[in-house]
This record gives C-alpha cells, sequence and structure tokens, in this order.
C-alpha cells in the first residue's frame, strides 16, 4: 500500500531530483507586504521550477503574518501547486512547514486545518510534548510528517544536544529522537528534520535512523556545505535526502535556469554506492547554436537540392527523423522543447506524425507530460480512432511538431483535436523556417513557439563558417523568394 514517502519517492524519481523548492513570501521579497504580493511571489516559483522540484515547501508563518488573506492565499498556493502538477502529470508533493507541536486534542484540530482545509501532504512537527500529540497526524499514510530532530538555529544545543537516557544508554536527545521516529513510523510516513548546516549531526542522525526519509534545510543562503551534506546524509539506497533551498531561488534573475543548475549540481555529487539505484542527470539545456551545430553534424540540416512536399526544389533540408538514430542528440532536442514548455500551460502533449512522434515521446519522458497524438487518418479497424493516447473533452493539448514553414499540417492537427472537444492555443517547434507559419497561426489566434529559427542558424553557420557563403546565400535567396508577401 502507498505510504506518503512511497509517493515522494516516485517524484523524485519522475523529476530525477532532491530538490524542495520554499515558498517563502519574504517582506523583503516582495513590491508590497500584502497578500496579493505574496501569491504572486509563489505563483511565479512554482511554475518556473516544478520541473525540477521533488516538493514545495511553503513556511506558514510567512502567510500568517498577512492576516485573514494570507491565510486564504496559502491555501490557494498549495492548490497551484497540485494544479501544476497535474499539468506536469506528475504530482507534485506539498510539505507545509507549521512545526505544530499540542496536546492530541488540539493536533486533531491542527492536522484537520494542514490536509483537510489546506490540502498539504506533510507537514513539519515538533515531537517534544511526545507520541500522542502526533498521532492525530499519522493515522492516515498517505499524509508524512517531519519531526524537527537537529535544527540549526543558534539555541538548538540548548535542549537538542543534552544527554538523555534511552535504551542504547546515554544519547543526545536529537539522537533519541531519532531512534523514536524509527518506532513511530509504523505506516511509513514519519521523517527527520536536520539542518544542513551541520553535517557531523546529519552523519549522526543517519546512522541512528538509516531508513528514513530527512528534510535537510539550508542549502544556498544558510550556507550548508552541499557535497558534505549529501555524504552525511544520503541512505544507503541512495535516496531519502530532501534539500530544501528558498532564497537561492526566488532571489536568482532566472528561478528556473538556477533550480535547474542546482539539480544538475546535487545529482553530479551524489555520492555513489555500490549496487544503489542512481538518478538520470540530465544534460544542462543546450545554447541554441551549439544546437544547431549538433544537427548539423548529425546530419539533421543538409544543403544541396531537394525537392519538397510542394514541388519547389530547395538548397537546404531539415530531416529530423533522424534524431531517432542518435539518442543523446535526441536527448538534447527534447531537453531544448521543456525549456520553452515550461511556460506554457496544457494538459496534453499533442505530438505530430511522423517525425515529431519520437521527438513528442522523449519530450514526455523528460518532462513526465502526458502524450497523445492525432492520426493523419482515422483507423479503419479497432476503436477507429482519430487521436491515440488518453484524453479528455475540456482538456487543453498543446501541438508539437519538428518544423514550421507554411502552417498548414498544423492546422489539419488541430482540427482534429478541437473536433474531439480540445483546446489548442500553442504550436511548440524545434526550427522555424520562417515561411509565414508564424503569422498564419497568429492570424487564427494560435501562437507558434519556436526553439529555433533557420535565420539565426544561418547567421551563426555563416559567421563560424561552417558552411560556405554560397550555399548560405542560396537559401537566404530561396527563402525570400518562397515567402509569402
Amino acid at each position: 500500500m502507498e505510504t506518503f514517502f512511497t509517493f515522494l519517492e516516485r517524484r523524485v524519481q519522475d523529476c530525477t531530483s532532491p530538490l524542495c523548492v520554499g515558498l517563502d513570501p519574504h517582506p523583503d521579497d516582495l513590491p508590497s507586504a500584502d497578500a496579493a504580493a505574496a501569491l504572486t511571489f509563489c505563483l511565479r516559483l512554482i511554475r518556473a521550477t516544478a520541473r525540477y522540484a521533488a516538493a514545495f515547501k511553503p513556511n506558514a508563518a510567512f502567510f500568517e503574518a498577512l492576516g485573514p488573506e494570507g491565510w486564504q492565499v496559502l491555501a490557494q498556493v498549495i492548490a497551484a501547486a497540485g494544479q501544476e502538477s497535474q499539468r506536469m502529470g506528475s504530482r507534485i508533493p506539498v510539505i507545509l512547514d507549521v512545526k505544530r507541536g499540542d496536546i492530541a486534542s488540539t493536533a486533531e484540530a491542527y492536522a484537520r486545518s494542514a490536509f483537510e482545509l489546506l490540502g498539504a501532504d506533510a507537514v513539519t512537527l515538533s515531537p517534544y510534548l511526545g507520541r500522542d500529540s502526533i498521532e492525530p497526524f499519522l493515522s492516515d499514510r498517505h499524509k508524512g510528517v517531519f519531526l524537527l530532530c537537529k535544527t540549526s538555529n543558534p539555541g538548538a544545543a540548548d535542549l537538542q544536544d543534552l544527554r538523555v537516557g534511552g535504551p542504547a544508554g546515554f544519547v543526545p536527545l536529537h539522537i533519541r529522537v531519532a531512534q523514536l521516529a524509527r518506532s513511530w513510523n509504523t505506516h511509513g510516513n514519519v521523517g527527520l528534520v536536520v539542518g544542513a548546516t551541520q553535517p557531523e549531526s546529519l552523519a549522526r542522525v543517519r546512522a541512528a535512523a538509516p531508513d528514513l526519509w530527512i528534510l535537510a534545510p539550508g542549502i544556498g543562503a544558510q550556507g550548508g556545505d552541499l557535497a558534505a551534506v549529501l555524504r552525511a546524509g544520503i541512505r544507503a539506497d541512495g535516496s531519502g535526502l530532501l534539500l530544501t533551498v528558498s532564497r537561492a531561488l526566488s532571489r536568482a534573475d532566472d528561478p528556473g535556469r538556477a533550480a535547474a543548475d542546482l539539480r544538475d549540481e546535487i545529482l553530479a555529487q551524489v555520492p555513489h554506492r555500490p549496487g544503489a539505484p542512481t538518478l538520470a542527470v540530465a544534460r544542462p539545456l543546450d545554447e541554441p547554436d551549439a544546437l544547431a551545430d549538433a544537427l548539423l553534424e548529425a546530419g539533421c540540416v543538409r544543403f544541396g537540392e531537394f525537392k519538397l512536399k510542394s514541388g519547389l526544389i530547395s538548397p537546404i533540408y531539415l530531416d529530423l527523423r533522424r534524431l531517432i538514430s542518435t539518442p543523446m542528440l535526441l536527448a538534447r532536442v527534447a531537453q531544448a522543447y521543456l525549456a520553452v514548455l515550461q511556460d506554457l500551460h496544457f494538459e496534453r502533449l499533442a505530438g505530430l506524425p511522423y517525425a515529431a512522434i519520437p521527438i513528442a515521446t522523449a519530450v514526455a519522458l523528460q518532462g513526465g507530460y502526458r502524450m497523445i497524438y492525432p492520426r493523419k487518418e482515422a483507423k479503419a479497424h479497432g476503436t477507429g480512432a482519430e487521436i491515440e493516447g488518453e484524453y479528455h473533452p475540456g482538456e487543453t493539448a498543446v501541438v508539437l511538431d519538428d518544423v514550421a514553414t507554411t502552417g498548414g499540417s498544423k492546422f489539419e492537427a488541430i482540427d482534429r483535436l478541437r473536433a474531439a472537444g480540445m483546446a489548442v492555443r500553442d504550436v511548440v517547434v524545434l526550427i522555424d523556417r520562417q515561411g509565414g507559419a508564424a503569422e498564419a497561426l497568429a492570424a487564427a489566434g494560435y501562437r507558434l513557439h519556436a526553439v529555433l529559427t533557420l535565420g539565426r542558424m544561418l547567421e551563426h553557420w555563416e559567421a563560424a563558417r561552417r558552411v560556405p557563403p554560397e550555399q548560405i546565400a542560396a537559401v537566404r535567396q530561396f527563402l525570400a523568394e518562397s515567402s509569402p508577401e
């Protein structure tokens, strides 16, 4: 039976990241100290980092400080994280950082507030009042708790380092908390909070609770050493550690890129454990020029004389079907699409036959998106489907293709999707040949997004002397003569 931590484990694998994104609308980071500004702040961060987030962690204090409206915004933020999860096709847990701790009857009310009213998946709790104070939070195995074990504040040692008696003799109180947490974990939904600024304490807690998940805040602005924390806190199976980062992401110029870079840095430093499963490290996003060069080298762009579907003879041919024979380049291309898709809102990724189907599959696998594809012709047998894959009328699909020229094939696919009751707003391609597709789609109310444009590719190859100038000139002349007036 699934527990909170099996759910979390699946999300970590889905996003190849143990990164927990803190949602802390600190007054210093808001243009105005009100609930509306806090909501805008959190929604921006959720949208930017969802691809890389194993979990989101809103800190209730920043919302409570804004009064009743702040509490309403907290509920909206948790709901928004769920909506973004639906768009990604892989639900992202929300850990409500409230640090509650009270007698059992009061704890029951706190549990209803956190889980039923606000919709959080897990909470942080103080274990100071003992087992009965956390039991109301543990009754549902699908909900998780993280018990404060060894915090990073200066006064933590006043109590947490006191030596107390237990089954194994006298140990620091925080080690006793770790031992108790193991015995309380009967439903598989108990974890610990250990500050990332104290790797020595983290190592001791890991030794005392080798099987529990640990939430480790303090990487980034608080100065936690990433490599040391990973060495100290990772379980023997290569998992079990959730790293919380807040200000280092929210104050970055590009939070999404900062999250991607941090994710890659984390995975590059995860210590190797023989026999342990490993997370696939995604390649950092390519610069457009580097990707253009890779496509040229792979033969996906060719110069010569080629007859197009229209009957015209073109001096250039874009053959992205070759990507299926170069899996590493296909993965790079998928990453490039993801950088565009992360800013769009949709429920289904609609790849177009035939060249874009393997590309869309790679994008769906890396991004956790749910894919469909509209057929060129309806099946004459079986279900007679015109659209393959699961979908529901009323959902929004983003159309994904390899190349855009005039936009004709895009309209055919959009018509099939709309006939099935789906909405379409956006079309995403790898290369825009700049043959009028963007203008034609815009006139019909659709937006074209391209990773690369043929014009920019030609400029780069010309400047880098990767293509003979006479071939560049021939392509430009062809584009000028064949473009619609």
